[in-house]
Parts: C-alpha cells; sequence; structure tokens
C-alpha cells in the first residue's frame, strides 16, 4: 500500500529512520507500555519491509495522559497550597509573638509601666499606680493567652458553636440551661464598686492589648475566621464561673445515685456512698492511732452529713393535686410533667452530659478537681519560719489554665504599696494563690454541696406555664430566652423555664435529657448573685491572718480549704465559700443525695435558710503539732453541727502528706532493700520518692527544706495500691476455680507481692494494680444491677457480647458507669478486705476466683504483654496534654504549624491515689512553695508554660521540669529579680 493512499492509516518507516522518528519510537513506547527496543547496534538492521510503522496513540492513551497530567497539576497546587499555607500559618504565629524590648505606647495608662520577662516569659510588671498595674495586668496577660481568654468566657457563657459549628451546639445548650451567662449579668449589677473598679481596668488593658493584636492575632482566631469581642468585666466574672463550674458541679452524681439506687438494695448503697473514713485527718487533728482496732464494714458512714437515701414523696389526685389531661401540651418543650419522682433519666443521657462536660475537664472517674495544699510551722523547718506548699490538680490542656506573674505598685503616698506574685487566673485581675511581702496562700478544693435537684409540680401549656411552691400555691413560670448562633446554621432559640426557690432563680433543666419525664429545677449558689465577688485585691494586701480572714468573709466561693502562713510564724486554716444551709438554720437538715420534691411534707427541710456564718466553718490558727495540710478529703471533725458535704475525697492523700511531714527519715539500714532513706523527704527533687512500709515506726521530726516540700509533693507512695496489690496476690495463690493453674497470673502475684507501694513509672505491679481497679467495678456491680448478665460475666464474656441480655438489664446493667463517688478507692479498700457476701458476684464460689478473674480480665482489657515483667505503669497509662482545637486536627497540624502543640503520650509516675495525683490528662496544674524566712526562695512551676502561642518558645518550655519533678525559682525582691531579666518592656501612655 503507497505511503499516499488516502485510506492508509499508517505509514511506512524508512530503513534508517532519523533521529526525530526515533525520538518519536519512543515517546510512544513510554506512553504505550510497549517493551520492545530498538535494535541492538551489533545486530543486523531488519529489513524494512519488516519494521512495523508507530501505531497512532489511542483514545484511551490520550485520556490517561491527560488524567496523569491533571493529577499530577494536582499534586503541584497541593504542594504549593501547603507551601503557602504553612508559611502563612508559621508567620502568622511569628507575628502574634508579643513584642518583648524596648517601648510600646498604650492608650489607656497614666504614666510608663515597665514589663520585666525572666528567661521562661514570667513577667514581673512594676507601675506606679494601682490603676496602671491592674491595666497593664490585663495587658499583657493577653499578649500570651488571649485566645484562651476568649475560649474559657464562650464556653461559659454557652457561645462555642458560634465559632466551631453544630458539634458544640449541644454543649452550648447545656450551658445556655444552666444560665451562667444569665448569673454572670446578675452578678455584675451587684457588685461592689471598687471590685467592679478592678475589672473594668483589667478589661481595658485586655483590650488595649486586642487593638495592639489586632492585624496579628493569635493563629486560633485566623484559623476559625473571627475576631474576638472587646473584653467586658462581665467576662472576668465568667471565667470565674467556668471554674466554679469545673469545681462545684454536682447535680449529675444525684442523679447518679438515684438511678442506682433504683436496681440497688439499701443495703449496698450504704457501702457504696460512705462520708467519711477512719482515716481523716482533719486541719489542726492530732495524728491518729492507725494501729488501733478500726470499725468493721457495716459501721459505715460516720458523720451527722450522712443522711439516708430520701425517695420523696408527692402529692396524687386523691390527695387533691389538680389533674393534667392526657391531651394536654406541654409547658414548652423545656417543660416536663412533674408528677411522678421516680427517675426516668437513661444511662446513656447521664454519660451524655458528663461527656458534655468533659470538654473542659478530664473525663475520667477519679479525676475530680482537687489539690494538695500544707503549711508547716517553724518550730519544723531548718530556717526557723513556715514553709507553704500548694498544687493545685485539675485537668490539663494546652495552654494550661494558670498565669504567672509578678505584680508590683509603688502607689502615689499615702496609698501602701502592692506587691503579690503567684499565678493569675487568665481573664481576671489579680494573683489568685502565691504570697506576697508578709503572708502566702493555697487552696484545695472542699468540695461543699451547693447544688440541689428539685422535683417539680407543674401544669398549663407554656404561655400560662404555673408550679406549685412548697406552700402548696401556685406561681408562674418565667422564662429566659437564649439565642444561640450556629456556625453555618441558623440561630437556635431556647426559652428557658425558670422557677424559684428563695430568693434565687433556678432553671428547669430537664431539657439537657431527653427521657426525663420530670420537670428538675437547679438550685445552685451561683444563682445568688451576692456570691460571685472578686475579693483578690484584699487577698493579695493582707498582711496577718485578720486581715486574710476579712478579704475572704463575703466571697461566695467556689467553696475551698485555704492553707495560710505568714513572716510573723503563724499557720493557719480556714474553709471558705458560701455553704447552704437546708431547713432550719439553728438545726440544719441533713443533705439530700438524690433530688427531692418541692412539694412533699418534708420540702421545707430541702429549702434553703442562708448560708453557714463565715465564723463558724471548719478553721485553726497555730495548731500544736505545728502542721496543716488538705488533700479534699473531710476537714469536719465528728459533732460538727452544719452538713458541708457527702461527699468527701478519700482521704488517703492527707494522711499519706500527714504522715510525712510529722516523722523524719528513718535509716537507711531500717528499710527494706530498695526504699530511700527519704521517705518523702528528699534533697534531690525531681526522684519518685518511697516510704516506709505500713507498720515501721518512723524516727522523731527534723527540720524541714523547700527542698522537701518539694520531694513530697512528687511522693508517688500509695497505701491503697499496696494494700490492693497484697490482696490480688493472695487471691491469685488462692484460688480454686479455672484460673488457679494460669501461669500469667501467677507471674502477676509474683510481681505484686515482691512490691513496696512505689507507683514508679518503670514499675510493672502499679500497672497491674491499675488494670485490675479498672476491671473491677464492672465486675462487681454488673451482676446487682443485671442478674441474668452475671453467669455469662463470670465467664470472661465481656458485656456488649452477651447474648440473649434484654433490654432493660442491658439499660441496668450499664448503669455501673454512673458510679463515681469521691471515696470510691475507700469502698474498694472496705469490699476487698471486709469481702463482705452480699457483694460476691454469682458464678464465683470465693472472693479469691473473683479477684483472680478480675486480675484476668483487667489485664486483658489493658492489653498486658505476655511477660508482665516487661509492662510498665508509665507506658501503659501515659500523660497527654493536648490542645482543644489542634489535638483535633493533629495530622493537619503537624503539616502546616510545623512545632508541637501538645505532649503526646508521656510515661509518668503516679496514679489517683497518690500524692502526685496524676490521671491521662490530670495532674498538678502547678507546684509552689513558699519559705516565709526569705521570699526570694519561693518556687513556683506550671505544667506547660507561660504562651498560649505554639511558636513561641514559652509555650511548654516547663514541661520537662513538671514531668521530671523539678521546679523554678521565682524571686521576689529587686537585687534577687534583676539578674534573671531576660527582656524588658516599657509600656508608655500614648
Amino acid at each position: 500500500m503507497s505511503s499516499d493512499d488516502p485510506n492508509s492509516s499508517q505509514t511506512t518507516p524508512s530503513a534508517n529512520p532519523s533521529k526525530a522518528e526515533l525520538r518519536y519510537r519512543g515517546f510512544v513506547r513510554q506512553v504505550e507500555g510497549s517493551s520492545a527496543a530498538d535494535p541492538a547496534p551489533d545486530r543486523p538492521a531488519a529489513p524494512a519491509a519488516a519494521l512495523a510503522p508507530p501505531p497512532t496513540p489511542s483514545r484511551w492513551g490520550r485520556r490517561l495522559r491527560l488524567f496523569a497530567l491533571f493529577l499530577l497539576l494536582l499534586a503541584g497546587l497541593a504542594a504549593a497550597a501547603l507551601f503557602t499555607g504553612r508559611h502563612f500559618i508559621r508567620n502568622a504565629m511569628r507575628q502574634n509573638l508579643p513584642q518583648l524590648d524596648g517601648s510600646l505606647a498604650v492608650y489607656g495608662l497614666a504614666a510608663p509601666v515597665t514589663v520585666a520577662r525572666d528567661a521562661r516569659g514570667v513577667p514581673h510588671i512594676h507601675a506606679a499606680s494601682m490603676d496602671d498595674l491592674v491595666f497593664a495586668q490585663g495587658y499583657v496577660t493577653a499578649q500570651d493567652r488571649l485566645w484562651q481568654m476568649d475560649l474559657l468566657r464562650r464556653h461559659a457563657a454557652g457561645q462555642l458553636a458560634a465559632i466551631l459549628g453544630r458539634p458544640m451546639l449541644q454543649h452550648d445548650r447545656l450551658q445556655r440551661t444552666l444560665q451562667l451567662r444569665a448569673a454572670a449579668d446578675r452578678a455584675i449589677a451587684v457588685l461592689p464598686a471598687d471590685q467592679l473598679h478592678w475589672l473594668d481596668l483589667y478589661a481595658r488593658g485586655v483590650n488595649a492589648s486586642i487593638a495592639a493584636q489586632r492585624g496579628h492575632l493569635p493563629i486560633e482566631f485566623r484559623l476559625l475566621a473571627y475576631q474576638p469581642a472587646p473584653w467586658t468585666p462581665r467576662d472576668s466574672i465568667l471565667v470565674e464561673l467556668a471554674l466554679f463550674q469545673d469545681l462545684t458541679t454536682g447535680f449529675p452524681q444525684k442523679l447518679a445515685r438515684e438511678a442506682l439506687a433504683a436496681h440497688l438494695s439499701p443495703e449496698l448503697i450504704a457501702d457504696l456512698y460512705p462520708t467519711g473514713s477512719w482515716r481523716d485527718h482533719y486541719p489542726g487533728q492530732p495524728m491518729p492511732d492507725v494501729s488501733a482496732p478500726q470499725p468493721e464494714f457495716n459501721d459505715i458512714p460516720l458523720d451527722e452529713s450522712q443522711s439516708r437515701l430520701h425517695r420523696p414523696s408527692h402529692p396524687t389526685e386523691e390527695s387533691g393535686a389538680p389533674s393534667i389531661s392526657p391531651g394536654a401540651p406541654s409547658i414548652s418543650r423545656f417543660l416536663r410533667n412533674g408528677w411522678d419522682s421516680a427517675s426516668t433519666i437513661s444511662p446513656s443521657d447521664l454519660l451524655s452530659l458528663n461527656q458534655t462536660l468533659a470538654l473542659f475537664h478530664a473525663p475520667c472517674s477519679t479525676c475530680v478537681a482537687g489539690s494538695n495544699a500544707w503549711t508547716v510551722s517553724g518550730s519544723r523547718t531548718a530556717s526557723g519560719k513556715p514553709l507553704l506548699s500548694n498544687d493545685m490538680h485539675l485537668s490539663l490542656a494546652a495552654p494550661e489554665l494558670w498565669y504567672e506573674a509578678d505584680l508590683q505598685a509603688t502607689n502615689p503616698a499615702p496609698q501602701p504599696g502592692f506587691h503579690a506574685a503567684g499565678v493569675t487566673l487568665p481573664g481576671t485581675p489579680f494573683v489568685i494563690a502565691g504570697h506576697n511581702d508578709h503572708v502566702a496562700w493555697g487552696f484545695t478544693n472542699l468540695g461543699a454541696d451547693v447544688q440541689d435537684l428539685i422535683i417539680e409540680h407543674t401544669r398549663g401549656t407554656s404561655s400560662g406555664a404555673e408550679y406549685q411552691a412548697p406552700s402548696g400555691g401556685w406561681l408562674p413560670v418565667r422564662y429566659q430566652t437564649e439565642v444561640i448562633q450556629v456556625r453555618g446554621s441558623t440561630d437556635v432559640i431556647l426559652d428557658v423555664p425558670l422557677t424559684r426557690h428563695g430568693d434565687i432563680d433556678t432553671p428547669i433543666v430537664s431539657s439537657v435529657f431527653p427521657t426525663e419525664r420530670r420537670s428538675l429545677s437547679l438550685l445552685w449558689t451561683i444563682y445568688d448573685p451576692a456570691n460571685l465577688t472578686a475579693p483578690f485585691f484584699a487577698v493579695d494586701s493582707a498582711s496577718d491572718w485578720p486581715s486574710m480572714l476579712a478579704a475572704f468573709a463575703a466571697w461566695g466561693g467556689p467553696a475551698q480549704n485555704l492553707i495560710y502562713a505568714d513572716d510573723q510564724g503563724h499557720i493557719a486554716y480556714h474553709a471558705l465559700g458560701r455553704i447552704p444551709i437546708r431547713g432550719d438554720a439553728a438545726n440544719p437538715s441533713p443533705l439530700s443525695p438524690v433530688p427531692t420534691d418541692a412539694t412533699a411534707p418534708d420540702a421545707a427541710a430541702h429549702e434553703w435558710a442562708g448560708y453557714i456564718p463565715f465564723d463558724q466553718l471548719p478553721q485553726t490558727f497555730d495548731p500544736a503539732d505545728g502542721v496543716l495540710a488538705t488533700a479534699n478529703a473531710r476537714v469536719t471533725p465528728d459533732g460538727y453541727r452544719f452538713p458541708i458535704t457527702l461527699n468527701w475525697m478519700a482521704p488517703y492523700r492527707t494522711e499519706r502528706i500527714y504522715k510525712i511531714l510529722e516523722a523524719s527519715p528513718v535509716k537507711l539500714s531500717e528499710l527494706s532493700p530498695g526504699i530511700s532513706a527519704s521517705p518523702g523527704i528528699s534533697a534531690s527533687p525531681g526522684k519518685d520518692s518511697s516510704a516506709a512500709l505500713p507498720g515501721e515506726t518512723l524516727a522523731p521530726s527534723r527540720p524541714l527544706t523547700p527542698a522537701d516540700m518539694l520531694t513530697l509533693q512528687n511522693d508517688v507512695t500509695s497505701e491503697p495500691d499496696l494494700i490492693l496489690a497484697q490482696r490480688l496476690a493472695y487471691s491469685i495463690d488462692h484460688a480454686i476455680g479455672p484460673l488457679k493453674n494460669d501461669p500469667t497470673l501467677h507471674q502477676a502475684a509474683d510481681i505484686l507481692r515482691k512490691w513496696n507501694g512505689s507507683v514508679d513509672a518503670n514499675a510493672s505491679a502499679p500497672a497491674i494494680v491499675n488494670a485490675a481497679r479498672a476491671a473491677l467495678w464492672p465486675m462487681l456491680l454488673i451482676p446487682k444491677l443485671a442478674p441474668e448478665a452475671a453467669a455469662p460475666l463470670a465467664q470472661g464474656t465481656a458485656l456488649p457480647k452477651v447474648k440473649n441480655l434484654r433490654a432493660d438489664a442491658a439499660q441496668a446493667a450499664n448503669l455501673w458507669q454512673l458510679y463515681t463517688w469521691g471515696e470510691r478507692s475507700s469502698v474498694e479498700e472496705q469490699l476487698i478486705t471486709h469481702t463482705p457476701a452480699r457483694w460476691l458476684p454469682s458464678g464465683f464460689a470465693t472472693w479469691d476466683d473473683f479477684l483472680a478473674a478480675v486480675v484476668a480480665r483487667g489485664l486483658r482489657q489493658a492489653h498486658a504483654p505476655r511477660n508482665l515483667a516487661t509492662w510498665q505503669q508509665g507506658s501503659a497509662f501515659p500523660l497527654q496534654i493536648d490542645h482543644p482545637i489542634f489535638s483535633h486536627a493533629t495530622l493537619l497540624a503537624r503539616l502546616l504549624l510545623g512545632v508541637p502543640t501538645g505532649t503526646g503520650p508521656q510515661s509518668n509516675s503516679g496514679d489517683s491515689t497518690t500524692v502526685k495525683q496524676i490521671g491521662q490528662a490530670f495532674g498538678p496544674s502547678e507546684r509552689f512553695t513558699a519559705d516565709l524566712s526569705d521570699p526570694d526562695r519561693t518556687t513556683l512551676n506550671l505544667a506547660l508554660g507561660q504562651s498560649g502561642n505554639p511558636a513561641s518558645p514559652h509555650y511548654m518550655d516547663q514541661f520537662q521540669s513538671w514531668l521530671r519533678g523539678t521546679t523554678y525559682p521565682l524571686p521576689f525582691t529587686p537585687a534577687a529579680i534583676q539578674p534573671t531579666i531576660a527582656h524588658t518592656l516599657i509600656l508608655t501612655p500614648r
């Protein structure tokens, strides 16, 4: 066929192809995947007629080429976008770093203010007047923590959905229903003028900082594409309310107890919910004799604040209560008929509430906001002056809650000067915990019961709804309209129904529980506007115990334990906050552990009759033994007339602290091998401390130093863990059931029996103990809640895999997750020590068999290795602190930010029962020690660092020291401060 034949689709290549033709052939082979090659140079060329002409590329080949080019283009665009995004974000973070040196003109100042920062970014702010000092504190804090401050106020006010969209709608519904923002509005309206003045000055400083940052806001604002609103005094109250909520929310516990009580006998409920322990050591009490015989398990609870389970009575139609026709419309979509006082809340509703609350606090059942604080008098110290230490245990996130600062104002005469240093709460003025020239102070959470749930009786429709007063009359339901902005969606309107008890508006909160049919109103101390005060100028200015008490006398809370020391040698303790008296003020009623009925015959006994008088709260001054300590356990002696709470925390940390402070190291030769000669008191901070085993005699006391205080803060000896370890080892040895010859369990027993009780990061025994503890409670509770699940559970079947389990039984079984009592570890000790028959689950012949099965299941659920000797507490239960936004997009954050935004999993020592109380994202938020003989010997370190900007060197620069248990000096006098200064900025009036 001729090459010029019009029907020809091919051309005949020449015998001697040109270079261009050869290049074309190679291109075709590459595209079409040909494996043919041109003739080798040493092989005779084929005749021209035998050479096939190059084929024309097919349509699929062209499409493939186009698709490949498209993918290359996309990859190029993605790479360019990533490069551009990284450049933009990193540049934005660098731009947001605060100016540290030179001078900066600021509107709102009357005179220059010096901001000198040390190597960790801690500001020492020196002003000529209090007004300028408070203004500058707001300015400087916002330089480092503006987005955190905005997040805290939005969290409290229920305004997260406006920036984060519908995933935060449930959170915002909860906060609006709980009326935190409305409470802040009411508080600002009645705040004392002097306190409002400080909040206003602080807000002006924050707003001046916002204006200065407007073109280079923190990266979170830029990524979420929104601008911060101006700061107001109300926002400072909202930030306080965020902490108030974290420290005082107890109403879910009352609902959980009510739900469990519907399925468990009163005897079992009494076992689960003790109030106090024989181990309790209230402040000022002489050290108890722990060798004395102790009461049997049945004798707990101990104090007058324990009440029996109250099943409230309610009116019936026969008794004259108005009836509501079945067809009547509901009062509103958030108001429920309140005739039936029996709980209808499902476990999933309560667990969902806990998860929503856990957005801003640790979700684990043992991670309850608490703290350690203690002081020792000069009679016990090397300096002859008191020492005071405080480490506040809270949920940990990046950035962390506290901001370290040193605040000083010379002030014009005759006004006295002001100087205080310690930790501040971003969004609020002054030092919260710390010291000044003469006094030092710290806090632990008291855990007072400041919330009551009331079952309301309601009738009518939303426009004419009424609720029944205790007197029997009917009152109109009022409504608080809440508008929730939702990013990318329409606004959500809530009409929160309000009842009234005494002089306090109480929201009906049933809407947060979809399955609840009752109208439950919440009575909470934050709804009394007089309780939301900000007295910390007076606190920071106190010079002695009387002036400190005067500063706190009108403080509403959150209720705290105050530990105090001064340079005159005095030490003291006082409970703080407004704690309601129920019933008759002269003869207070017991606390109710469950919701109460608003119209029951004893309803008046549950109405609030005021607050415990400040001068009658638990207190002590200069105790004879020279030691005061609190760690959230019971602080009331037997016979104390005012009920404070039913839910104290377990006493082990308090007991351990007293034991160490009232004893000295024993001689090394007197201790078992491997135990440090310093039982919790060491001059080498940062190492896990060990202690004498239970029953060993400790020598008389010796002078204590600040290094000893740090060692005690890092103490990881656990008596309850040791008791559990010994009991589990015994049970494995004596099991007679199917597990009696299990080699893994016997290795576990060998490890447990040799353990000294120190929860070291590299120890295997505490990992085994904590895995068993996690398995213990479902294995104990599920058989009692759902007996038909007992047999499969005893055979090793997990609850979700139990076959043919009725829906109601499955729901009851899941109630075990609601048991989170503060003294749960004390209950655990009583159960494994006394092994009451009423608690032994069916399917097990003995408690030994049961506890062996608990260990087996715990190891399985924790994915323990076959060789338990290689398992370590630190890696099995790691600590991890995350950023609230970037932690949800880890890969994106890593690619775009290029710097860590969280700690990642970290091996750590300690657990929930040790003085160094640690959870997955929970622990000491700071460690503070003041030496009243020399303010320059004060030490303080945060968990992470000063800055909220991941690009700052101070974002997490204190974390490794915190993790290792070391600390930093916080100098106080000019001579000690000056050598530490790395940067100096002068804020000048504009």
